[in-house]
């Protein structure tokens, strides 16, 4: 006998529909898997049977061929257990599917015939949604993220047992429809601003490149605040909208990250990869290429601490990212593209032992020029140049550590940074932009206009500090977000100066 069960498989973010046929015919007992099945795939065989025959049910000692159509596109991944062994029952006579022939079926099956929850669920099911699919069989484990499909039937299960009951109608299982997440609860945050005592300038850096999604670098010595203040870095970004809280779970779903019963990501991803991470680490890999950091870090901070102790082919990895807003991964079989729009957000000090050109608390460098043109070495001029804004932290004081001075919290300065946002997103509506930091040189004459004054200063400066190209516009960018958050319509001399300000220390003048 013959039968067929509808699956499907992703590639990246995106999926196709796949057909998985059973036939089974007399001949030597055993399972056969074709269609270009991975390892994982291949080894679903012995849990299939196991889990049949621990349900209760009866395993065909025939010869069973698997077909997944269209056998001509790679397929791998667990979920396919349960569609294959739905197959397999149909195919011998004990379920009928005729029913559910249109159903897509996910799912992982443990040998005692629990099914498990997979990865990628939200993906698959969005494209599969669009393709016509609107019912689902999948683990219970899944249940919250598939509720964000809006419009598809959701079937959840936890074992081959009660499913193969609800098919035959002995059991009734509820059918689950999207979720309203419309209006998600404000989240709290157990890191505030407020704890940062002195560093004025790094807290303003940190607010103007949380206002226009820049990148920062930090150059201080060992306990000046600059890993402390990054980490508080998410409590001013904006609340996520609903597509971008869609898009990050989209890449969670298949890192196999979500938590379990948890659907939508409703808080921006801050990733501190150790600088002991690879390549491959980073922009994502693998033989079936899964999302790295700079994905996993989409709509949100990438906190690169220590930046030169990370490998230098390392880094050099970051600048195609920092450009594009997406990373392309390519193999022999296909080629995988994964959105990569974040702020990277890096520390380091200013020389091996971290106190070059530092007098605070009688601290001295004792590191030979040699030493520190080699440790500053490691960051590329070109990395360097996409650092919006470099700013130079300082030891904090004895006074200011014990100050009862009350700080700015992380609400007050969030509710600037969502109106900076809020101004740039009416200003660039209807256009592919939604920063500041996103513009190109057509947009940059178009949205940022500089008065002669202005236009006179910025081209004293650029003789004088040397810039590139790219670091002409990045400074128009940085004054463009400046005047933002001062509620201002174009860029004056004064936003131009403290832009300036932040560029400067991008020379590296020790270095």
């Amino acid at each position: 006998m013959l039968a067929k069960v509808k699956t499907c498989c992703i590639y990246g973010l995106t999926a196709t529909d796949i057909e998985v046929e059973v036939d089974i015919n007399n001949g030597l007992p055993v399972i056969n898997i074709v269609g270009l099945p991975d390892i994982s795939l291949k080894e679903s065989k012995e849990r299939v049977r196991a889990a049949i025959s621990n349900s209760g049910l009866e395993f065909p000692l025939r010869r069973i061929t698997v077909n997944l159509a269209p056998a001509d596109t790679k397929k791998e991944g667990t979920h396919f257990d349960l569609p294959i062994t739905l197959g397999v029952l149909a195919a011998s006579g004990q379920i009928n599917l005729e029913k559910f022939s249109q159903i897509l079926v996910l799912g992982e099956l443990s040998l005692d015939g629990r099914i498990n929850r997979v990865n990628g669920v939200l993906p698959m099911l969005l494209e599969m949604y669009n393709m016509g699919f609107h019912q689902v069989i999948l683990p219970k484990g899944n249940m919250e993220e598939a509720k964000l499909v809006n419009g598809m039937e959701c079937i959840g299960v936890e074992s081959l047992k009660e499913l193969v009951g609800f098919i035959k109608g002995e059991i009734q299982l509820g059918v689950h429809r999207n979720c309203n997440v419309q209006n998600w609860k404000e989240i709290e945050y157990d890191l505030d601003f407020r704890d940062l005592k002195g560093q004025d300038n790094l807290k303003r850096g940190l607010e103007i490149v949380a206002a226009g999604c820049h990148n920062l670098l930090m150059i201080g010595p060992p306990g000046s605040g600059k890993t402390m203040a990054a980490r508080r870095l998410p409590s001013i970004l904006p609340k996520l909208t609903m597509d971008e809280a869609m898009e990050i779970t989209k890449i969670y779903s298949i890192a196999g990250l979500l938590e379990e019963d948890k659907g939508l990501i409703t808080q921006r991803p801050f990733r501190s990869p150790h600088h002991t991470a690879s390549m491959v680490a980073l922009t994502g890999g693998g033989r079936i290429p899964k999302p790295g950091e700079v994905s996993l870090s989409h709509n949100g901070v990438l906190f690169l601490d220590e930046l030169p102790e990370f490998t230098r082919n390392t880094l050099e990895v970051l600048r195609q990212p920092l450009e594009d807003g997406s990373v392309t991964i390519s193999r022999v079989s296909a080629s995988f593209t994964y959105p990569a729009k974040f702020m990277l957000v890096a520390s380091m000090n200013p020389c091996p032992c971290g106190y070059f050109n530092t007098t605070e608390n009688g601290y001295s460098c004792s590191c030979t020029p040699q030493q520190i043109n080699r440790y500053v070495g490691k960051v590329s001029g070109p990395l360097l140049d996409r650092m919006d804004i470099v700013v130079e932290t300082t030891a904090v004081t004895y006074d200011e550590l014990i100050s009862n001075k009350e700080a700015e919290s992380s609400a007050i300065i969030r509710k600037r940074v969502e109106k900076a946002r809020q101004r740039q997103l009416e200003r660039y509506k209807g256009t592919k932009f939604t920063f500041n930091s996103q513009l190109n040189s057509s947009a940059l004459k178009k949205y940022c206009i500089l008065d002669s004054k202005t236009q006179n200063l910025l081209s004293s400066a650029f003789e004088k500090m040397k810039l590139s190209a790219r670091g002409y516009n990045r400074i128009i960018k940085i004054s463009r977000t400046i005047a933002d958050l001062n509620d201002s319509d174009i860029i004056k001399t004064d936003h131009l100066l403290e832009a300036l300000q932040y560029r400067q220390n991008n020379n590296l003048m020790w270095r």
